[in-house]
């Protein structure tokens, strides 16, 4: 009888010490809210890992399943293997948060490594009294967002996320770029409402700074900042490829050929060259700025009204000249 117990030990011990997964490369598996014990052996073996020692030790120390993305290594042995399943020890995955004009898209990038789905988080950026909390409007939300890659937990909640996009605003708003702001008068907030329109205005991250202090001199002098993407926002389209007389008329506090200052919060998530151009603007004269007429997203900038007047209309020569409406 001792001699058939030490038998059956040692098989045991082999099958816990074992390694489960012979796989030449790292292989993933998730387990979601949904999962059970045996979901989770399913998952496992469809990867091709072996759970006869997983399922012994299930026997003897019986764990609760834990959300999360699990690495299934070929140096594992069901013992590792079942404590890191055990314990959540799961992998880091990496969270995209882009600079795009609109929140589903937003929502979509956010979640597209995650567990907590698009729309959770779209109505979330949608809801007056959960963003109040934050500290945002759903004019200003937007300046809530940090565009950079992060590294998150797959299985992070939805209070989890917005509570990491908090605290990368926070860590981005160091106390240098407030300082900078101070400078320039303005809250964090006012500065990424500018941003984002010098980011509409171009993608030439060298030309942000010029556009920047051209909209910094007309706020100075009370001058209406009078730029075409915001007209986008007030009409609503933001597919307009042509600002028209008729457009600028729209009564919106979006729209700034009507009225003066900022726009009641950012136009979009900007991007962190956007914001530097505030932050880090040129030191220049100019009032005007119109595009080239080469369609290279730069610009013909101008002191006097009299010369934009010559480089607008170069820019609509080109425009009929292509039959853009």
């Amino acid at each position: 009888m001792a001699l058939v117990l030490v038998i059956l030990g040692g098989i045991a011990a082999y099958l816990i010490m074992s390694k489960p997964y012979k796989g030449a490369e790292t292989a993933y598996i998730y387990i979601d809210n949904d999962d059970t014990k045996d979901s989770v052996l399913v998952k496992l073996e469809t990867i091709g890992a072996s759970t006869t020692g997983f399922k012994l030790l299930d026997k003897v120390k019986s764990y609760n399943v834990r959300t999360g993305k699990y690495a299934i290594t070929a140096d594992l042995s069901s013992w590792n293997l079942f404590r890191k399943l055990r314990n959540g020890q799961q992998e880091a995955v990496n969270m995209t948060v882009p600079s795009v004009r609109t929140l589903d898209r937003l929502a979509g990038a956010m979640t597209r490594n995650l567990m907590i789905d698009s729309l959770s988080v779209l109505n979330a950026l949608q809801d007056s009294a959960y963003i109040a909390k934050l500290g945002y409007t759903p004019q200003t939300l937007p300046a809530l967002i940090i565009p950079n890659t992060y590294q998150v937990f797959w299985d992070m909640s939805l209070d989890k996320l917005m509570e990491r996009l908090v605290s990368e605003n926070k860590k981005f708003w160091n106390e240098e770029r407030i300082k900078k702001a101070e400078a320039l008068k303005m809250t964090p907030i006012e500065v990424y409402t500018l941003a984002s329109i010098v980011d509409e205005e171009t993608a030439n991250n060298a030309e942000k700074p010029m556009i920047a202090e051209m909209y910094l001199n007309r706020l100075e002098i009370g001058m209406p900042l009078q730029a075409d993407p915001t007209i986008k926002v007030a009409v609503g389209d933001w597919s307009l490829r042509r600002i028209l007389y008729e457009h600028l008329k729209v009564d919106s506090p979006y729209n700034t050929y009507i009225y003066t200052g900022l726009t009641p919060g950012p136009l979009r998530v900007a991007s962190i060259a956007g914001i530097d151009a505030v932050l880090n603007h040129a030191e220049h004269d100019y009032l005007y700025m119109c595009a080239k007429e080469d369609f290279s997203g730069t610009h013909n900038f101008a002191v006097t009204y009299n010369e934009h007047l010559k480089n607008a209309k170069r820019y609509t020569d080109a425009l009929n000249k292509r039959g853009i409406k």
